[in-house]
């Protein structure tokens, strides 16, 4: 038996209001007490005695905002990084085709200034730098804030505020565009990020943010994207609320395919003009889809509870037939899924990643180890589980060799489902 141990309270602290309205909060779904599942611990010891922390998932009844219940300390979760955004690259390329667009649209010169909230290792900036444009990259990890500065990023090694926000626009660095690509998500305080974009924002200028769509989360079962770094989960409806009260409109929004799922908006300072029809619409099928109905959730939550059966026993009779498994990306959302649903070192090998940074290590948790992708063909598992399956046709393409020499891959959500020879089954 594992030791489990909640973490001491001062590292996290519960909610009870609504972290955009206040209103009360409802629990959803709860997973217990969780490992943080970027907290990748040296050996299956140390994993076995990680701190856990509880993970619920609410719902605002009143500004349809799904969120966590619990807060952990950011300087605990973001100071050391293991996640590099340029390790995937059709995430780059999908940043490289925005930048594009940002440029053209905007006519973006030298006389401009881009600036990213939570910036990564450069995997977007680094385009505007190419294409000639200023740039300022705002990154509270140490070691990930120097590995952009090394690719000619300008980097500033602290976490985004309205603090902030005034001092860089008193020193004349308001921007032209303020990117937050899936970063809403992960604060704590929403209205002071909000409204540091504002500050930071020049009259004329646009912030374009990327969140995680909560309907793609609900349809397609995302449960594992639940974790200690994400406190959100948002629909447009409290989105428009949150910008607004920043005096910020959101004037566009479009649903893109990116992590299984996003709704990407652009926001300006407010101005007596409509938005664009597509936040209309979107708002709409939002509201009839049930987007402020506490039964949409609870029936997701039926769901997930569901699916922790079907997956194991899933796993367990691959193994009980004398195969192989392993799984591939050593994820966020991996961490929650094997923990959630009780898969250890007992049923996965190990789990292959091609970050340098996390291979050595052991998933949170459940101390399964972590290896380079080289390792699928030197130890040929039968069946490999795409915990990253946010990526799985990257790591399909990528991994070719090991489908034809036989392998499978199994896609965990919303069921369990294998690619063989590149064909699902």
């Amino acid at each position: 038996m594992k030791t489990r141990r909640v973490a001491a309270a001062k590292l996290f602290h519960k909610v009870s209001s609504c972290r955009v309205c206040s209103h009360v909060i409802e629990d959803v779904l709860g997973y217990g007490d969780m490992p943080l599942a970027n907290d990748l611990a040296a050996d299956a010891a140390a994993a076995a005695a990680q701190e856990r922390f509880p993970l619920t998932l609410a719902i605002c009844p009143q500004c349809s905002l799904a969120q966590l219940r619990e807060t952990v300390d950011p300087e605990r979760l973001f100071r050391d990084y293991v996640y590099l955004s340029s390790n995937s690259p059709s995430f780059v390329e999908h940043a490289g085709a925005l930048t594009k667009r940002l440029v053209l649209e905007r006519g973006l010169g030298a006389a401009n200034l881009v600036v990213e909230i939570a910036s990564n290792d450069g995997y977007l900036l680094q385009h505007y730098v190419g294409a000639g444009v200023p740039v300022l990259g705002i990154e509270p990890a140490r070691n990930i804030a120097a590995i952009a500065r090394a690719r000619g990023v300008d980097t500033v090694n602290e976490f985004f505020s309205l603090a902030l926000a005034r001092r860089l626009a008193a020193d004349g660095r308001g921007a032209d565009v303020i990117h937050a690509n899936n970063v809403l998500a992960h604060v704590a305080c929403l209205t002071d990020v909000v409204a540091g974009i504002a500050a930071l924002l020049k009259p004329d200028g646009i912030a374009v943010v990327e969140v995680p769509y909560l309907f793609d989360f609900l349809d397609r079962l995302e449960f594992d994207t639940v974790y200690h770094e994400h406190l959100c989960y948002f629909a447009l409806t409290p989105l428009v609320r949150l910008f607004a009260d920043s005096r910020l409109q959101i004037c566009d929004a479009e649903r893109i395919p990116v992590h299984g799922g996003s709704l990407r908006v652009f926001a300006r300072h407010a101005q007596n003009v409509p938005p664009s029809p597509s936040v209309a619409a979107i708002l709409a099928d939002e509201q009839r889809r049930g987007v402020a109905d506490i039964a949409t959730y609870r029936r997701f939550a039926d769901k997930v509870r569901a699916f922790a059966t079907v997956f194991r026993d899933f796993v367990r009779d691959l193994r009980g037939k004398g195969h192989s498994v392993a799984a591939y990306g050593a994820s966020a959302k991996g961490a929650t899924l094997v923990n959630y649903c009780g898969v250890g070192s007992d049923l996965l090998d190990f789990v292959a990643d091609v970050s340098a940074l996390k291979q050595g290590r052991v998933m949170p948790g459940v101390g399964i180890p972590i290896v380079a992708p080289s390792e699928l063909l030197t130890r040929r598992p039968d069946y490999v589980v795409l915990l990253a399956w946010n990526f799985a046709d990257e790591i399909v393409r990528q991994q070719a060799d090991y489908l034809r020499a036989g392998g499978r891959f199994v896609v965990p959500v919303p069921y369990p489902h294998v690619i063989a020879g590149g064909s699902p089954s």
